[in-house]
């Protein structure tokens, strides 16, 4: 996915949390508490101390933060508090709140723009289509928002302010302090070494590309997307909360901001989607998987495997290939012989780097 800001001067381009941001991460780790193994002692104990009408509200508009991520969850001008970023919400006309709160009804035209459900009814049957699929209760609120949009606005944020009093005010003081200092470390590295540098220390999942044609923030995620942020600004929002999600907000008429997660060295690789394919085709052959269970015991030569396997060594030697391209194996000299060996760390990883491509 590529953001397109070519001439965009760098003072338009910010590193700020986002109280609200945080929040939508929150709600996303509550509801998906698999997706986020490393909060688990979070999401269990706030779960538990959820009172159950509030616990029931959530499940009736978690389509917002639950498969995806509202739009208006994202905003582009952080504020300090809570109470303004949603003052600045709602000052957001209907049309453009309600096609962002019901964002289910759009994910296969998000790059290229959807009407809102509130004057297209095409849109308005597939969002009630779709929100039936996920249960009576979202159907109800769907069926609400698109009769009553004031209304339904009024009662979402009264949601995100019980959330706040219930669980939420104490987690943002807790957090907030190391998304700022993260937030000031990039916009130093930023200035002093470049906005690639800054935007690489923000995700090794992200990149600047600069050519003859421009200059271009590239996400790498398996869904496609593009989008210019020429006449407006990027905004990059950390979050505690996010891992292994990485958010781009890239729909027409919409500023770009991306929600990072504050950087967590300790669990998986950081592999690329296209590291995370081509070794998933290695280990894909039974061949190979075999090769691997004598590669994991111990070092091998080529001769070694090809006799254990009954294949001849120029086989042997093209399956060793396949797996060296895809970071899988080392390979040493010792004296006139060629020892080849699993790489255990990184095949430990593949599990990990898999969940966190397709979550990105």
């Amino acid at each position: 996915m590529t953001i397109d800001i070519t001439g965009l001067p760098h003072e338009r381009i910010t590193f700020c949390p986002s109280p609200l941001a945080e929040l939508g991460a929150a709600l996303h780790a509550l509801a998906e508490p698999a997706h986020h193994p490393r909060l688990h002692a979070w999401t269990t104990t706030t779960a538990a101390a959820l009172k159950p009408e509030l616990a029931d509200r959530l499940h009736e508009a978690d389509f917002m933060w639950n498969s995806t991520r509202s739009d208006i969850l994202l905003p582009p001008r952080p504020r300090e508090t809570l109470a303004e970023e949603l003052d600045d919400l709602d000052r957001m006309d209907d049309e453009k709140y309600v096609g962002s709160a019901l964002e289910i009804s759009c994910n296969n035209k998000y790059t290229h723009g959807a009407p809102s459900p509130l004057v297209d009814e095409r849109m308005r049957r597939r969002v009630l289509d779709l929100a039936a699929a996920r249960g009576p209760r979202q159907t109800a609120f769907a069926e609400r928002m698109l009769a009553d949009p004031p209304g339904t606005r009024a009662w979402i944020r009264r949601l995100l302010e019980d959330c706040d009093e219930a669980f939420f005010a104490d987690t943002w003081r807790r957090v907030h302090v190391q998304l700022a200092a993260d937030a000031r470390h990039k916009t130093e590295l930023m200035r002093r070494r470049g906005l690639a540098e800054a935007v690489a220390d923000a995700s090794a999942a992200m990149t600047l590309e600069e050519d003859a044609q421009g200059s271009r923030i590239v996400v790498d995620k398996l869904v496609q997307g593009r989008t210019r942020a020429q006449g407006s600004a990027v905004t990059f929002l950390p979050t505690a909360f996010g891992w292994p999600h990485l958010f781009a907000l890239h729909t027409p008429g919409w500023q770009p901001v991306i929600q990072y997660p504050v950087p967590a060295r300790d669990l998986g690789g950081g592999a690329s989607v296209a590291e995370v394919r081509l070794r998933l085709e290695a280990v894909a052959h039974p061949m190979r998987m075999r090769l691997c269970r004598s590669l994991a015991r111990g070092s091998s030569t080529t001769s070694e495997l090809a006799d254990a396997y009954n294949i001849t060594a120029p086989e042997v030697s093209r399956h060793l290939a396949v797996l060296k391209k895809a970071g899988l194996i080392t390979t040493q000299r010792r004296g006139r012989y060629v020892l080849h060996q699993l790489d255990v760390a990184v095949v430990a990883r593949l599990g990990s780097d898999f969940l966190e491509s397709v979550l990105r």
